[in-house]
């Protein structure tokens, strides 16, 4: 049984992203994860629309990160998204975010999401939905 899915996504950060100093603003990080999210979904055919139209909603619970190094304008940086296999019925994804132009580790975070019907109620057991996507993709 695999442990974890991984998605590699290479970004250029454009001038919209960079703070006052000319530096990536912090919050723009968690964008970044998103964006991994998105591309980690689209590998292994696990995507938002799909689970919303299966009556789940996943929104995040919990989401951290820690900050290593700068980026700027131009860079190029790759953001490493994994999924992390779990028995709880919750997705928790762990992010690296590398500066391609220094190789440089920037910076490492985590989210958590839970499993809620159309409703805004929280599923205590993993949706059949899911399981079945585990399964296809070696995880369950």
């Amino acid at each position: 049984m695999k442990k974890e899915l991984i998605n590699e996504i290479e970004l250029e950060i454009r001038f919209s992203e960079l703070d006052p100093l000319g530096v990536v603003w912090h919050g723009n990080y968690f964008k970044f994860f998103e964006d991994g999210r998105d591309a980690l979904g689209r590998q292994f055919g696990l995507n938002y629309l799909d689970m919303y139209n299966n009556g789940i909603v996943v929104p995040v619970v919990k989401c951290n990160a820690a900050y290593k190094s700068s980026v700027y304008y131009h860079n190029r940086i790759m953001v490493t998204t994994r999924l992390i296999n779990t028995h709880a019925a919750k997705l928790i994804h762990q992010y690296e975010v590398w500066n391609l132009s220094t190789n440089k580790l920037s910076a490492v975070g985590e989210t958590i999401q839970v499993f809620t019907n159309s409703k805004g109620e929280l599923q205590l057991n993993i949706p059949d939905y899911f399981m079945s996507w585990k399964r296809k993709n070696g995880l369950a």
